[in-house]
């Protein structure tokens, strides 16, 4: 049985069909990608999962219990956590105050405070700022904040929502060792990203949208040499 399955999703935005008929599966240990042009769905499919828009049709299934009409408080407390796109950090809270508020719906104390400190042990750089502004933070920095909250509250399934964008090449990779790192812990991942070619090589399996329509799915090592994905987003 897949950790997450979606069948048939479609989403509407007013009068606008941002997703339609989306299937896709997401087994445990996997990092699964989503690639597409802007606007092509990726994002709503990740809101979707994470229960912040709801869906006109079809279900989401996530470790076996039908999820597709659950509060985003519940799917958080089930296992499911996103970084969202831009990072949408606290601006004017602490770096520690935001990862207090990735464990609002945890009732341990003690493990929380632990957490923490394995955040700030993972994110040396996190540690360094514990009291610093998030606001205040590179780029870089908040973004590394954006993944550490959300792990915070102990996922099986981490939604990943374009952690590169607007990052120098260096912090690129190395947010991508730290996806990697996660990977590999035993953490699964549902990735957007804008930079095809690295989530591709990051990932087990990639899934291609266009206009809110599946197009292309596959063995990420087999798709980053097929000549539709070349020509449309690696730039070949």
């Amino acid at each position: 049985m897949a950790l997450l399955q979606i069948e048939n999703l479609s989403v509407n935005y007013g009068g606008v069909q941002a997703v339609r008929n989306l299937s896709l599966h997401v087994e445990e240990g996997e990092v699964v990608t989503l690639i597409g042009a802007n606007g092509a769905g990726k994002t709503t499919t990740l809101r979707a999962v994470s229960r912040l828009v709801r869906p006109r049709e079809g279900r989401i299934t996530f470790a076996g219990r039908d999820i597709t009409r659950l509060p985003p408080d519940e799917a958080v407390r089930l296992g499911i956590a996103q970084s969202p796109e831009g990072r949408q950090v606290l601006a004017r809270q602490s770096v520690e105050d935001n990862l207090e508020l990735g464990a609002y719906t945890r009732r341990d104390p003690a493990e929380v405070r632990a957490d923490i400190r394995r955040m700030y042990e993972r994110f040396p750089r996190l540690g360094e700022r514990r009291n610093q502004l998030a606001g205040t933070l590179s780029g870089g920095e908040q973004q590394m904040l954006a993944i550490a909250r959300a792990l915070m509250s102990r996922p099986r399934l981490l939604l990943l929502d374009e952690p590169s964008l607007g990052l120098a090449p260096l912090i690129v990779r190395e947010i991508f060792a730290i996806i990697r790192a996660l990977n590999e812990a035993g953490t699964t991942i549902l990735l957007v990203e804008q930079n095809a070619r690295l989530a591709m090589g990051q990932s087990h399996r990639t899934y291609v949208l266009d206009a809110g329509q599946l197009t292309l799915q596959g063995d990420s090592s087999q798709l980053v040499n097929d000549e539709r994905v070349l020509h449309a987003y690696l730039g070949g």
